[in-house]
């Protein structure tokens, strides 16, 4: 089955984050060395899962076979997963990723404190973005007691009241051990519905990893183009069509679209002809494999009919009482302000401010709408802080 909805995993660090999706999916989605050697997530994660429901007891399930009676299951639903890191230092891909999400799994570990303060800033990128299909996955279950669960538990309710989590489930799972993970699966099928998608509107693809293929030594004749991977949120992409790639690449003192044709599109491993919204992509081209390794185009927008390249933005601002625990102050002429738009990740330097808008002057420019949300995170103790969001006026 091909993925039609991406579900994201937001949380505090070492919560389990990538654990519950391995115990969905099977896969490990932290897959790059330096993740794999530090145990942490620090690229977005990717994995798909089917999920399947037995044809003779209807229980929910992860694999072809029925846990309970051993029966063969169906197919209902596949998803994509994008794991998004849980480390502080790591809050600009998170916010790229959330921008890919269709729903999310909030994940809070039983055996620490609740809120945690990735916990906290995670759930300020929740209402900000405002995906309001949300599972919260309280994990590690099995390394404290019924009691400190239940207490965790309430804490979790109060943590959650007046956001867009309000009223999500909370499941307790131990994901190391795969406990309750049927429930999980239950919650996601309950809350987080595959959206209406329109194939009509022109084509737009988020942008969020981009790679060369080819391995060294390989003979020219054989180079496969650059790769592009990410969410189709608009239209759909096939075989031979003609896309551009905005900013696109710096030359002679200006920004060129990158323009190219579409040679492969793929989805859960599977060869597509043509790929619409949901799940993630993956689109083979003719590029130059040189423009797109190591996430090169990670950020861009790629499709047809896409907004203009801006290097200058008029933003309309709203800025939060506190960032953590610190009081946020408002914005200064000159302050250097770190802005995510989409998968977009760039710097700007505040040029003017008059009441809730300012004028950012930008180091490396977007590929925006007027109204367009862009949020804003200032460096506070050397560290970038969520400090409010804005959206382009």
């Amino acid at each position: 089955m091909i993925p039609e909805v991406n579900i994201g995993t937001l949380g505090h660090v070492d919560h389990g984050k990538s654990t519950l999706v391995q115990a969905i999916s099977g896969k490990w989605p932290a897959v790059h060395s330096e993740e794999l050697k530090r145990g942490i997530t620090i690229k977005l994660g990717y994995a798909d899962a089917t999920i399947y429901k037995c044809s003779k007891c209807n229980a929910l399930c992860s694999t072809e076979k029925c846990l309970n009676c051993f029966e063969k299951c169906e197919p209902e639903r596949t998803i994509s997963f994008v794991d998004a890191p849980g480390h502080e230092t790591l809050m600009a891909t998170v916010l790229a990723g959330a921008s890919l999400m269709d729903g999310i799994l909030f994940v809070i570990a039983a055996n620490e404190e609740c809120p945690q303060p990735q916990t906290r800033e995670h759930m300020m990128v929740l209402n900000i973005v405002g995906i309001k299909n949300v599972v919260i996955v309280q994990t590690k279950i099995d390394i404290v007691s019924k009691k400190e669960t239940l207490e965790h538990y309430k804490k979790i309710k109060e943590f959650v009241k007046g956001t867009v989590a309000e009223n999500a489930p909370i499941i307790p799972v131990s994901a190391q051990n795969k406990i309750n993970i049927k429930a999980v699966l239950e919650a996601i099928q309950n809350n987080i519905p595959t959206p209406q998608r329109d194939n009509s509107k022109p084509t737009k693809m988020l942008v969020a990893r981009s790679f060369d293929v080819n391995k060294p030594g390989t003979e020219i004749e054989k180079l496969k183009g650059g790769v592009i991977g990410g969410a189709l949120i608009e239209g759909e992409l096939k075989i031979n069509d003609g896309i551009e790639i905005k900013p696109g690449v710096f030359l002679k003192n200006k920004w060129v679209p990158l323009k190219t044709k579409v040679v492969g599109l793929q989805k859960a491993g599977k060869n597509l002809e043509k790929a619409g919204p949901g799940g993630l992509l993956g689109v083979l081209t003719e590029l130059d494999p040189g423009l797109s390794k190591a996430d090169y185009l990670a950020g861009s927008i790629a499709g047809v009919e896409l907004p203009s390249v801006l290097d200058k933005l008029n933003l309309k601002v709203n800025l939060f009482e506190k960032s953590l625990e610190e009081k946020v102050e408002p914005i200064k002429v000159g302050e250097e302000i770190m802005l995510n738009v989409g998968t977009t990740r760039t710097l700007g330097i505040v040029k003017d401010v008059k009441k809730d808008v300012i004028e950012m002057e930008l180091k490396l420019p977007v590929c925006a709408d007027k109204n367009d949300k862009v949020v804003l995170s200032r460096k506070i103790s050397e560290r970038w802080r969520l400090i409010g969001y804005s959206e382009i006026v």
